[in-house]
């Protein structure tokens, strides 16, 4: 059994006039955020209230980074180069790490978001251009913070070759294969909405180390890190019940990252 577990949500997915989902309560429960970096939602003013929101609740801060895709909301596979893919990681930790330092706040973290995250989860197959341009990007811009994956995926065996920090992460509100990867958000189910039902699965998870699959199967799932999504319907009661269902069945609650304060 974990004697630890972070809890990450995604925030900062608002744009302009747009708001996305209950930020504050949805950072006021978890340890870990991930912020919007621009490409995928967010901008400027977006990005500053969320730091200080994680700042006001000691939450650690990570870039949330994107494709290019606004319009699909970084959900749409883009066809970068490495070299671009590379320069626009670079330039999304970049923007919201000139965020954090005018709030005397800092990045604990970089996780990839939507297509992206998918995509490079297979580094040994189809994603290994875009995953290798990540590790390169991290790398870069600072080799000293962690990266976010997919439990089980060979991105994290890539990143943590290259010397990276790797935190395999499981997502509470997702459908998994009898494989582990998720199931497709095209297909139904793919999205779970019971609360009780979802923070029964994370004590499992934190428990044993598995989690059943859609076909009834048992899959192993070695996290250090679960995913509540924050734009989901029903989000904060679930970051919640699932919180609570941690604590009561005995396993803490702290991120991996560094504090949100500058040092």
């Amino acid at each position: 059994m974990q004697l630890t577990v972070d809890l990450n949500a995604d925030v900062g997915e608002g744009f302009g006039r747009w708001s996305l989902g209950d930020d504050a309560a949805v950072i006021a429960t978890v340890t870990s955020a991930n912020v919007a970096c621009g490409f995928h939602a967010g901008d400027p003013a977006t990005m500053a209230t969320t730091v200080r929101t994680a700042l006001e609740h000691d939450v650690a801060v990570g870039a949330h980074v994107s494709y290019r895709d606004l319009a699909g909301f970084g959900r749409r596979y883009v066809d970068a180069t490495e070299a671009e893919l590379v320069g626009d990681v670079v330039y999304q930790i970049g923007a919201l790490a000139g965020v954090c330092r005018t709030l005397g706040a800092r990045i604990g973290y970089v996780k990839p978001h939507g297509a992206l995250y998918n995509t490079i989860a297979d580094a040994d197959g189809r994603g290994a251009v875009h995953a290798r341009a990540v590790i390169e990007a991290v790398g870069h811009y600072d080799a000293e913070l962690p990266v976010v994956g997919l439990a089980g995926s060979s991105f994290l065996d890539h990143a943590a070759r290259a010397g990276l920090e790797v935190v395999p992460e499981a997502f509470a509100d997702r459908a998994y294969t009898p494989e582990g990867a998720l199931v497709s958000r095209r297909e139904p189910g793919s999205v779970l909405h019971d609360a009780e039902e979802v923070a029964a699965r994370m004590v499992t998870l934190a428990r044993t180390g598995t989690v059943t699959a859609v076909d009834g199967s048992t899959v192993a799932v070695e996290a250090r890190s679960i995913c509540v999504h924050g734009d989901s319907p029903g989000a904060v009661v679930m970051a919640q019940a699932v919180r609570a269902a941690l604590a009561d069945a005995g396993v803490g609650l702290g991120s991996f990252a560094a504090g949100p304060r500058a040092a």
